[in-house]
């Protein structure tokens, strides 16, 4: 026995020695199923390699607790445990039926924390757990993402209150991407998740975030041109105030010295690094939604859809004998629209309740709210009704009781605009409260989706992307048609997206102009509609009036007809910032979509997923006028084999419907 106790010691003055006299630190690595990826933790710092090139350069991670603990890995041998996963999951109300779940693990267990490590063949992901005696404070987080050389990114820096870094907090998500390089990002920025960098080797590597249920989200940032983004979090709020858009928010007017609250077996959000050999790898990735914690209980109920939308439009419909806007008889109008069309849902947007009282009890008088609900129901059409978040968060429970039991069958939830500790968990909450009363979400005024969708079902879609309702605001230096070839590689990667598509009046870059009543997009009509296609969106909108629909009866009939949930996704083609390609297949039908920036080009796309031909299709197409009439198309019905070449004009889009041909 005294040997082996001083076999141990000598061990380990031998172990603390190398660290003393300089010998490298110990090596801990775990690679993907096929070999390619490879993340590497030496001493306190990770990497990330790809076919043995540097992807990710050494970076610090760890943590920084109230009671003086500093976590770095590297700080004591750990033990170490290995598994290895290959299962197939089942999907509802995603791109596809089913996912593969292939990774590799690596777990580290220290002494108060485990680093959990997943290698996918697509992507790396890890994340500590605590196993502590009790909770905690987090202090601090020392995420961060280091590269080997300079390299291309495409940065959605935080667009609102930009006074100081620490007022960012505050913001709606919402804004286009900068294209630049990591050392050319702008000091005085933070930037919010999903980011898109491009490898020394080519390779496309998006950074964001899953499993975020009660932490803060990251932000990256770089402070001094170097090649190097750090993590920033929102501290715990410590003072709040009612306040902001018709007093529906919650303002955070002074925050703690901490950034979250931890239980003593919490488990932190995977950081994720997505690398894709080519662009449009990048475009099917499944990498958020496996991560994420499977549902549990019964959601047969949830009903995913499209939705006839009053806001963007302004309420503006003609042909009617009565004055259009918020009130009872406008709302009917859409119901009758949306039955006539087998569009499964009407919003009632922000006016509905009483502006200012943060009250969604108190209905303005110009609404009956529960004949509106009945009338709809009678035409199998479910109601969801906008509401701002401190007025839904101040009464929750009851307000979902309430109209649960009137019939509403969801509700659109806005001007959250943080994602501190507290508003993360705010979205749990609802989530599990609207899944007791069987009601859908749709957060708006959102950050960028993390999982919620895949544990909580009833979550039907997310904003957090500058999308078309944008355009009512912003003028033609706004590049929208460059902002939405970029959105699919890199803010889908997270999840699906309400951009709320569908506009029927559409301008060439050189019409193109705001206008917040009667509004536009930028690109053609063909760009519009290929959108359902590309974007992926369970609850999915249909932005233009009833009235301008109905002129446009090809166009309407095609949209109603696009699914909004999948059985399988094809990512065919394209380049970040420049064209998409993606199909899509529901039942026997396939749905393709292509849209291209301000660049027109021709474009061969390989049909020879489709299997033996011909193929009977019904094909929407720029029209020869498009480049300077936007809402110019062609449809018409072809037979397709293996191989289809396209012409997209300035702004252009394709979309088509495929059948097997009898």
């Amino acid at each position: 026995m005294v040997t082996m106790k001083r076999s141990v010691i000598i061990l380990c003055v031998l172990f603390l020695a190398q660290f003393a006299y300089g010998a490298a630190p110990v090596r801990y690595s775990v690679s993907s199923p096929d070999g390619a990826l490879e993340f590497v933790l030496q001493g306190e710092q990770w990497s990330l390699l790809r076919d043995g090139h540097v992807v990710i350069a050494p970076s610090s991670l760890g943590l920084a607790l109230d009671d003086g603990t500093v976590f770095r890995p590297g700080s004591r041998p750990p033990r170490v445990s290995r598994a290895a996963t290959d299962a197939v999951r089942d999907a509802r109300f995603y791109k596809k039926t089913s996912v593969r779940d292939r990774y590799n693990e690596m777990r580290l267990r220290y002494r108060d924390f485990d680093l959990v490590v997943r290698a996918y063949d697509a992507a790396v992901a890890w994340r500590i757990e605590a196993h502590r005696k009790s909770g905690f404070k987090v202090l601090d987080d020392f995420t961060e993402f280091a590269f080997p050389t300079d390299c291309e990114a495409w940065f959605p820096y935080v667009r609102q209150n930009r006074e100081t870094l620490s007022s960012q907090f505050n913001n709606s998500f919402e804004n286009t991407y900068t294209h630049s390089t990591v050392s050319g990002y702008d000091a005085s920025l933070l930037t919010f998740l999903p980011i898109t960098l491009r490898s020394e080797q080519g390779e496309l590597v998006c950074i964001t975030e899953a499993s975020l249920l009660d932490y803060p989200g990251m932000y990256l940032y770089n402070p001094d041109g170097a090649l190097r983004l750090k993590g920033v979090f929102a501290p715990y709020p410590k003072t709040v105030r009612q306040g902001g858009h018709n007093n529906i928010q919650e303002e955070v007017v002074e925050r703690e010295d901490y950034l979250a609250v931890c239980s003593a077996a919490e488990k932190f959000p995977w950081r994720v690094v997505n690398v894709a050999e080519n662009d449009a790898a990048l475009l099917d990735n499944d990498i958020v939604w496996l991560l994420s914690e499977a549902s549990e209980g019964d959601f047969s109920w949830v009903k995913p859809g499209k939705v006839a939308w009053d806001w963007w439009n302004d309420w503006n419909i003609g042909g009617v004998d009565f004055a259009s806007g918020v009130n009872t008889r406008t709302y009917c109008h859409y119901i009758d629209f949306a039955a006539a069309n087998g569009i499964e849902y009407v919003i009632l947007d922000e006016g509905w309740s009483v502006e200012g009282k943060a009250d969604l009890l108190s209905v303005v008088p110009d609404i009956d709210l529960k004949g509106i609900v009945d009338y709809a129901s009678a035409r199998g059409v479910g109601i969801i009704l906008w509401a701002g978040y401190y007025a839904l968060a101040r009464d929750m429970e009851n307000i979902f009781r309430h109209y649960s039991a009137m019939g509403v069958k969801g509700f659109k939830v806005d001007f959250m605009d943080r994602d501190d500790q507290s508003m993360v968990a705010f979205y749990e909450r609802a989530a599990s409260l609207a899944a007791k009363y069987r009601l859908v979400l749709d957060f708006h005024g959102a950050f960028k989706p993390c999982g919620l969708q895949r544990t909580w079902p009833n979550v039907l879609n997310f904003e957090g992307v500058f999308g078309l309702e944008m355009m009512k605001f912003f003028d033609a230096a706004t590049d929208q048609m460059e902002n939405d070839v970029t959105i699919p590689f890199a803010r889908m990667v997270a999840g699906s997206l309400d951009y709320t598509q569908g506009a029927m009046r559409n301008a060439s870059r050189e019409n193109f102009r705001p206008v917040v009543s009667e509004p536009m997009s930028q690109g053609t009509r063909c760009h519009q509609l290929a959108l359902y296609t590309i974007f992926l969106s369970p609850l999915n909108m249909l932005c233009d009036t009833p009235t301008a629909y109905t002129k446009e009866r090809e166009c309407l009939d095609f949209i109603a007809g696009v699914p909004t949930v999948w059985d399988e996704t094809r990512a065919l083609s394209g380049e970040i910032g420049e064209y998409v390609v993606i199909a899509r297949r529901k039942g026997n039908d396939w749905y393709l979509g292509a849209i291209t920036d301000w660049q027109p080009r021709d474009i061969t796309i390989d049909l020879s997923f489709l299997g033996a031909g011909p193929h009977k299709a019904v094909v929407f197409q720029d029209g020869a006028n498009a480049h300077r009439l936007a809402s110019d198309y062609l449809r018409k019905e072809m037979l397709l084999d293996t191989a289809l070449t396209v012409h997209l004009a300035p702004g252009g889009g394709f979309t088509a419907k495929i059948s097997l041909a009898r």
